[in-house]
């Protein structure tokens, strides 16, 4: 089961500080040595090789020119622009709103056939109707301090909805009942979005799971993670989205979605859980 959701991004940045690290020993410098032709202070290219730090285009241009490995830079830094996708934090994603990153997740849910997605605290964005995600996204701009772009932001998000009517999309989604619970917005834009799940149950392209409070775990309790055919994983946490490619990882989202599953309930059973979620507002 992933033990932690940004081991990916981890690793990645460990690799491309092992690749720097011989560059310099090949170079036959020593760490001072390099830090002196590349004119910053030691403990900067201790942190680098030590993958603590990731290093800028000018850093990674500077260190191949001090090593003698110009020819390296451009693939170097391509690759650390790529670990640095890996792990993007929401506030530097958000520096200028919302808006953009919803129309990011639009992309991705157009280029997906088949997306299985687990959450353990809200509702999914292309399941959310407009009252909803105006509540979440309303207080994750708050929480964040970031622009104020709720309304273009929410327009985004609900536009991913039309992949759930049009094309070869599908959508194998498993909420924990909590989800159902989980005040967001008012007690009418709860009821609203309860009811929009009731409504969406019996489309062909969408398959909803619920798992029940009372479900004997097999796989504990997760960060919500979004699986994207069987190419790459996106994880959401409290500071940071994470992506992650790597085969063994993507292998065990995998299972840990397939157990996850088993314990969910369906057609009937998830209405009866969505009904009584519904009843508690009253």
């Amino acid at each position: 089961m992933p033990a932690s959701p940004s081991s990916s991004a981890q690793a990645a940045r460990e690799a491309l500080a092992v690749r720097l690290s011989h560059l310099r020993r090949d170079a036959g410098l020593t760490g001072r040595e390099l830090s002196a032709r590349c004119d910053w202070h030691p403990a900067k290219t201790t942190r680098i090789q030590k993958g603590e730090v990731a290093p800028s285009d000018s850093d990674i241009l500077a260190w191949c020119a001090a090593c003698g490995a110009e020819d390296q830079a451009a693939d170097l830094i391509a690759t650390s622009r790529a670990v640095d996708s890996m792990y993007q934090e929401w506030r530097r994603l958000h520096r200028n709103g919302l808006r953009r990153s919803q129309e990011n997740a639009y992309a991705a849910n157009a280029q997906a056939s088949l997306q299985r997605v687990y959450v353990s605290n809200v509702v999914p964005g292309f399941l959310q109707t407009a009252a909803y995600a105006t509540a979440l996204l309303s207080s994750i701009t708050h929480f964040q301090g970031t622009p104020d772009d709720v309304t273009e932001a929410v327009a985004a998000r609900v536009a991913r909805s039309r992949f759930l009517y049009e094309g070869n999309h599908r959508y194998a989604v498993l909420i924990e009942e909590s989800v159902l619970r989980f005040r967001i917005g008012d007690a009418g834009t709860m009821a609203g979005q309860l009811r929009h799940l009731l409504t969406v149950m019996p489309l062909a392209s969408v398959s909803l799971g619920i798992i029940p409070f009372t479900a004997e775990r097999t796989v504990w309790p997760l960060e919500a993670f979004y699986l994207y055919d069987d190419r790459r994983v996106a994880v959401e946490t409290l500071t940071a989205r994470i992506g992650v490619t790597q085969p063994r990882e993507l292998a065990d989202y995998a299972k840990a979605f397939e157990r996850l599953s088993k314990m969910a309930v369906y057609g009937d059973n998830a209405r009866t859980l969505i009904t009584a979620a519904l009843d508690a507002l009253a």
